[in-house]
């Protein structure tokens, strides 16, 4: 009981410490360099068009209501809500260390950063929904859907991480030309998506990289092939998850068993 306490108020000073870091990051700004100007010192064909990176606030915001509900009398002690430990606390470190890595031009160790924070993700994702979407609401809304979204966006922006990380070392890509790897790249975020989104019947998950996807190809519009490849996928994720959205689960809380 103890150890539940101090686990839940280190993930309350976990999530002010990336709070805090992430804004001054770009008010100071951290090394004089917003964390967009430094994206955009590393163009790779992946990133998103930057109105994408707007879903930061609605992570936030979600993971507010997490930091509020791990707290909650009620609800604390309920099996999705342990199941996020340690896996968020380790979470808020990566995204701590990745900050700091990108700012100040760290940027290939950036990457191992990232891949912590997504296998965190990993781990948080799937230790909140040991039986599928949970019957409890606020459960639902609130402690799995906030993973679900967190873990979409950290899925696109590891490939593009990976991406930035691989061009800065000179990899060539086996003599494939960047428009290949790109649409490589895309089609590999989508099967992720219908993946995760099928297992998990996740139509958020399946919806954030849609937006990504959406993204890309609004950044690629001159290059027809990685656009209409990027909104195609998008399109079909945002179908997939139209359809999953029907089915149950994240608005009534159905057993992933009973699919």
């Amino acid at each position: 009981m103890k150890k539940n306490v101090i686990i839940r108020w280190l993930n309350v000073a976990g999530l002010l410490a990336v709070l805090i870091l992430n804004y001054l990051a770009n008010a100071l700004p951290l090394n004089n360099l917003t964390t967009g100007q430094i994206s955009a010192m590393f163009p790779v064909r992946i990133t998103p068009a930057s109105y994408a990176f707007s879903i930061w606030g609605l992570v936030y915001a979600l993971l507010v209501a997490f930091i509020i509900v791990q707290l909650w009398p009620g609800k604390r002690n309920q099996e999705e809500v342990l199941g996020a430990n340690p896996w968020f606390l380790v979470s808020c470190f990566f995204n701590c260390t990745w900050i700091l890595l990108w700012h100040y031009l760290y940027t290939v160790s950036s990457v191992f950063a990232m891949l912590g924070l997504l296998f965190s993700l990993i781990g948080a994702y799937v230790n909140t929904r040991p039986n599928g979407w949970s019957p409890d609401r606020a459960i639902r809304w609130f402690v799995q859907l906030p993973f679900s979204v967190y873990l979409g966006w950290i899925t696109v922006a590891s490939l593009v991480n990976i991406a930035i990380g691989l061009k800065l070392l000179g990899w060539g890509g086996f003599g494939l030309s960047p428009v290949t790897w790109t649409v490589l790249g895309i089609l590999t975020a989508m099967l992720l998506g219908l993946l995760v989104g099928f297992r998990f019947r996740d139509p958020a998950y399946a919806l954030v990289i849609a937006w990504a996807l959406a993204a890309v190809g609004v950044a690629n519009r001159a290059e027809a092939v990685i656009a209409y490849s990027a909104w195609g996928a998008a399109a079909l994720l945002a179908v997939f998850a139209l359809w999953l959205l029907a089915s149950g689960g994240l608005l009534k809380g159905h057993d992933r068993a009973r699919h």
